[in-house]
């Protein structure tokens, strides 16, 4: 497959250089798209043929859920059989957004979408790109990370390029995202809001707006293989690194001086050794290649920079990583959420 890849000048007419998009996605066809958290693989969400198109070009699990994208609240009711009083709060206070629910699905949401759920996960993206593209497209787009299932989300276009060139039938190319960590979801189909996927907005803030909300616990461990994911990526080994990863949690001190001494190790065995630090850390570390994700003071640089990093290391051929580990309130849940899905869950405290 030729993929044509287009790239946006966001001071030109936005329309006349999203109708070519808007026509593949509404002949059933797969088209990349920037949004504020990541690159998202778009296609028609109620069509099952165009599910499966994601599925193939991500080599995705077909009982992993995908996410239906709107462009305002009018496009809701059609997707939802009900729109829970939780729902319409949080609609109200944080979409357009990062934020996905998972709502009672419509008889029209094939289960091709829902991963064989009765229930459906919905988004209203903020990015001008993806909103108005909903918007032109006339129809909801399923639109997962636009990486090849298991590896770190791509937050440029470079990172879809190198995933899904030759795969789907156009990638978009919108610039470096702002957020870099997928939405987070909430499912508030239940009686109960549950958390499903931290991210940018937060337990915290979630909280203030409902009250209780409960954390699902595969947010920070693995899930049996036996059970259903409920929402993308809590099943599966997501955003990893191409070379086994070691996240270490602890005091600074005892970090740095484990990640210092095990990397020594690896390179007397011959091994290229990649170290994931912060700006606060960084002058610590003395062998392996450094790669700087952000800084603790500002959690939004090292969500921002995340799976940046990793996919460096990829490019790096790096064989070993050992990463720091982070706060696990506010942000700081999600960059974890992340990091040990990346590590495998491979985590050692100090």
């Amino acid at each position: 497959m030729n993929t044509k890849i287009i790239r946006i000048d966001m001071e030109k007419e936005l329309d006349a250089q999203l109708l070519n998009a808007a026509e593949i996605l509404k002949n059933g066809g797969v088209v990349a798209i920037p949004t504020e958290t990541v690159y998202g693989l778009a296609a028609n969400a109620l069509e099952e043929t165009a599910s499966k198109k994601i599925y193939e070009a991500k080599g995705r699990p077909s009982d992993n859920p995908l996410i239906a994208h709107i462009s305002c609240m009018d496009e809701l009711p059609a997707l939802v059989s009900e729109i829970p009083e939780a729902g319409q709060k949080l609609a109200e206070k944080y979409w357009p957004g990062p934020l996905t629910m998972v709502f009672p699905k419509a008889k029209i949401v094939p289960y091709g979408t829902t991963g064989g759920l009765e229930t459906v996960a919905v988004r209203m993206p903020s990015h001008p790109i993806a909103n108005r593209l909903i918007k032109l497209a006339g129809i909801p787009l399923a639109a997962p990370s636009a990486n090849t299932s298991g590896r770190p989300s791509p937050t440029k276009a470079d990172h879809v390029i190198e995933d899904m060139d030759g795969k789907i039938d156009m990638i978009i190319d919108g610039g470096e995202v702002g957020i870099g960590l997928e939405s987070t979801i909430v499912d508030v189909s239940g009686e109960i809001p549950m958390l499903l996927r931290p991210g940018a907005i937060t337990i915290e803030m979630l909280r203030e707006t409902l009250g209780r909300v409960d954390i699902d616990p595969a947010i920070m461990g693995p899930m049996s293989a036996d059970m259903k994911p409920k929402a993308p990526g809590m099943k599966y080994r997501h955003y990893a690194p191409k070379a086994e990863m070691t996240l270490v949690e602890g005091e600074m001190e005892k970090v740095v001086e484990f990640i210092n001494r095990e990397a020594k190790a690896a390179l007397a065995e011959g091994k290229k050794v990649g170290i994931i630090c912060t700006e606060e850390s960084r002058a610590y570390y003395q062998d392996g290649i450094l790669e700087v994700i952000g800084s603790r003071e500002h959690e939004e640089t090292v969500a921002h920079n995340l799976f940046s990093v990793l996919r460096d290391f990829d490019d790096r051929q790096v064989d070993c990583i050992f990463s720091e580990s982070f706060s696990k309130d506010r942000l700081g849940q999600a960059i974890m959420n992340r990091l040990c899905k990346a590590a495998g869950y491979h985590i050692v405290n100090v």
